[in-house]
């Protein structure tokens, strides 16, 4: 058995003088804001299993989790204010498109009418998702208060060589001149290289190339 993680670190983002015009204001690790000003940022990497995945033999999950420490945290916060926190691995490389899409769509094809992230339930071995809020009660505290907690998923085995790791925060402040603070998190897999038969074997292999090859963006 083996256990693997990867990190993404924390961010802070910056509502300025303008209402819904966000921004980076420190970070650490490689975060990104894909449409400039808007409310979405995302992190990538990739757990390398090129060391693990002895020859011809497949890479069977056997668990997944994230940890953090502690809550996001608001400056100037007021009621209402929310932040969604995303935290996926996948046999499938995705776009910056397919990663702003999951925040409305998750893996789930048709959710809603104006978007599909293209994952599917196979290719997404984790998923976690986090939203947040300021309560009357927090306000002046600045802590948000976790409103809801939903898990995505099917830990499917892969022949691939590598397992791909985003992290996406999604905000969404009202006003002006705040500052939402979110630590960083800790993506974990536990896993075990087995033998299968040879034609599920290379069928799997072809399948995770595929994926691999379609829209790999490293």
């Amino acid at each position: 058995m083996k256990i693997m993680q990867k990190e993404h670190g924390y961010l802070v983002i910056s509502l300025g003088g303008t209402p819904n015009q966000y921004s980076i204001s420190d970070s650490v690790s490689n975060w990104v804001q894909p449409v400039a000003l808007q409310g979405v940022f995302h992190s990538a990497t990739y757990f390398d299993l090129a060391g693990l995945n002895q020859r011809e033999k497949t890479l069977f999950f056997k668990g997944a989790t994230v940890q953090q420490l502690g809550n996001p945290t608001v400056t100037g916060g007021t009621p209402g204010d929310s932040c969604q926190v995303y935290d996926i691995m996948t046999s499938s490389p995705m776009s910056a498109d397919q990663l702003t899409s999951f925040t409305s769509a998750g893996n789930f094809a048709g959710l809603t009418a104006a978007a599909t992230s293209g994952l599917t339930f196979d290719q997404t071995i984790y998923a976690r998702r986090r939203e947040y809020v300021v309560s009357v009660d927090l306000a002046t505290w600045g802590a948000m208060q976790l409103v809801s907690d939903d898990q995505l998923g099917s830990l499917n085995p892969t022949a691939s060589d590598r397992v791909y790791s985003y992290r996406i925060i999604a905000a969404s402040l009202a006003g002006t001149n705040k500052d939402l603070a979110v630590l960083g998190s800790r993506q974990i897999l536990s896993a075990e290289a087995r033998e299968e038969p040879e034609f599920e074997y290379l069928m799997r292999l072809k399948r995770s190339y595929e994926l691999q090859q379609s829209h790999d963006e490293d």
